[in-house]
């Protein structure tokens, strides 16, 4: 089993952005096992918690007033699809990004569908919902698969054609 190794400097973009997708994976896993396991009250106790000071200092303070918007709406459960979300997103991404870093050749397309569909989803929240940070985050996944697909034309070419294996 041979690691990806990076060489140049577009190769370090994609081990870095590579490695971001697995992180942001592992964060989607441990937020869908939190939402699937704490119950709403503790959820309801946890937002209360982290923003009582904050609002006591400023009752309009942006974060503070966000963490317990969002805590309040987890709290009133209906996280089926938000759970399954998670789980499946960040597991397919661990999966992908540990294969990719490994530089298992039929990884790519996976990761290149798996990825692009992301993408997709993300471009329609886009539209419906507008945000910064979603333009922002389609923009470097647009440039993580383009990384992908060239890294995927890379380890092909250097296959062997006997054995299969990385020269």
């Amino acid at each position: 089993m041979e690691w990806f190794r990076p060489r140049t400097l577009l190769d370090k973009t994609y081990e870095i952005g590579i490695i971001l997708k697995g992180i942001d994976g592992v964060a989607e896993l441990i937020g869908g096992l939190f939402l699937w396991l704490v119950s709403p009250t503790a959820i309801n106790g946890l937002t209360r918690f982290l923003t009582q000071n904050e609002l006591a200092e400023n009752p309009h303070n942006f974060f503070a007033t966000h963490i317990l918007h969002y805590g309040t709406e987890l709290a009133k459960g209906h996280n089926t699809f938000a759970i399954a979300f998670l789980l499946t997103h960040g597991l397919v991404k661990v999966v992908l990004v540990t294969c990719l870093l490994m530089n298992k050749l039929w990884a790519y397309p996976y990761a290149l569908v798996a990825l692009g569909l992301f993408l997709v989803y993300q471009v329609y929240e886009l539209v419906v919902h507008p945000t910064f940070g979603m333009a922002f985050l389609s923009v470097l996944d647009a440039i993580i698969i383009l990384l992908v697909w060239r890294e995927w034309q890379q380890v092909k070419s250097h296959k062997l054609p006997a054995t299969g294996e990385t020269s």
